[in-house]
């Protein structure tokens, strides 16, 4: 019978770990806080907004947007009934295929996301990467993307846009 003690976290581990928690507990919540005073949007709201304005035609099945959003289908679909409320969405059935539904980002939809961008990337700047030198920006990268590989080698993080 093998012996299966637990790998325990060193200390420089340990505080690592516990930093990184840190921001995990902290940065969403700062993040929604700004969005909802300055947009009237929670930050999860503005990821559907934000992921229909990249996407083709400004439309995705709903099924791609909740794995983009990271949120279940149930919880995108609340989400976009808040949004379709306002204008911002709409929702159809797929043409190529009637069993999937459809998320169109509306004229209306497209002016929220360019009048809310500013003020939420002036955030994240401040929050992230002011903080941070450039060759820290590349390390939290591949730190971001090794992690995000290790919790699901299948689906990797989103592809970087480092050609911009």
């Amino acid at each position: 019978m093998e012996n299966t003690e637990p790998r325990w976290l060193n200390s420089e581990e340990h505080d690592a770990w516990m930093t990184l928690m840190g921001v995990f507990m902290r940065l969403p919540t700062a993040l929604d806080a700004q969005l909802q005073r300055d947009a009237g949007l929670s930050h999860f709201e503005y990821g559907i907004l934000a992921g229909l304005s990249e996407a083709p035609d400004r439309t995705m099945r709903m099924s791609v947007l909740a794995l983009l959003a990271e949120g279940s289908l149930a919880r995108l679909s609340q989400a976009v009934g808040r949004l379709e409320k306002r204008g911002w969405v709409t929702r159809g059935p797929d043409p190529a295929d009637g069993r999937y539904t459809l998320a169109t980002l509306t004229d209306d939809g497209w002016d929220k996301v360019v009048a809310s961008a500013p003020g939420h990337v002036e955030h994240v700047r401040g929050l992230v990467f002011d903080a941070l030198t450039k060759a820290q920006v590349r390390q939290l990268h591949e730190i971001g993307r090794r992690i995000t590989t290790a919790i699901d080698p299948d689906n990797p993080c989103p592809t970087s846009r480092s050609t911009r």
